[in-house]
């Protein structure tokens, strides 16, 4: 079990720090409202990767390239309206705005989920990476499995959840930082968007 333990660590910590729409979103997040607010949003793959892993595992690896095509057309679409949002925060920035930003931590984890979900990253680490050591553990024993899931999501919420404080805390050295970072998130999401509907239109 020790084995599958440390590969879900491994694949835990990787998977956090690769860039991408998921991760932006939290970055664009912390900055415009604060670590605390933000920090449940780092639980939301608890939400969203149960029938990723299921679908990516049992299904994805067999469907039409249309069907693919289709899944990285309607990320696309919703990842450039994360990426207008973090434009309208980025022009209408206000420092003391994050601190009374009223939006509760639900709304924040049902929208984290629904980046991750939408993104195809997650689909191709689970079809093409993950999975398959998942199945190999589960058919040895469930043990493995549930070891390989536990370190795995063990370290890829706690290294989320990291990324939320230290962007956080860094939006607190100075509002010129703050809008800087925020334009950077807007620019990031803005050019995973327009690559995810490339993905979708040329396939």
């Amino acid at each position: 079990m020790w084995v599958y333990l440390l590969q879900g660590i491994g694949f835990g910590f990787a998977a956090a720090s690769q860039p991408g729409p998921f991760q932006t979103y939290l970055i664009s997040q912390a900055l415009t409202r604060g670590w605390p607010r933000t920090l449940p949003a780092a639980l939301a793959p608890l939400i969203s990767d149960w029938p990723i892993i299921l679908l990516s595992v049992l299904v994805l690896s067999q469907v039409p390239d249309w069907l693919q095509r289709v899944l990285y057309f309607a990320g696309g679409i919703f990842i450039l309206y994360l990426a207008y949002s973090a434009f309208q925060s980025w022009r209408n920035f206000n420092p003391q705005a994050a601190e009374f930003n009223s939006e509760g931590s639900q709304r924040s984890i049902g929208k984290a989920a629904m980046v991750n979900i939408l993104s195809p990253g997650p689909y191709i680490f689970w079809t093409l990476v993950t999975g398959p050591i998942l199945l190999k553990g589960w058919r040895e024993t469930p043990l493995h499995a549930f070891g390989f899931l536990a370190g795995f999501y063990g370290t890829f919420i706690f290294a989320l959840a990291a990324i939320i404080f230290i962007f956080g805390t860094a939006a607190k050295l100075g509002p010129k930082l703050n809008r800087a970072l925020l334009g950077m998130s807007f620019i990031v999401l803005f050019g995973f968007g327009l690559y995810q509907l490339w993905l979708g239109i040329a396939g």
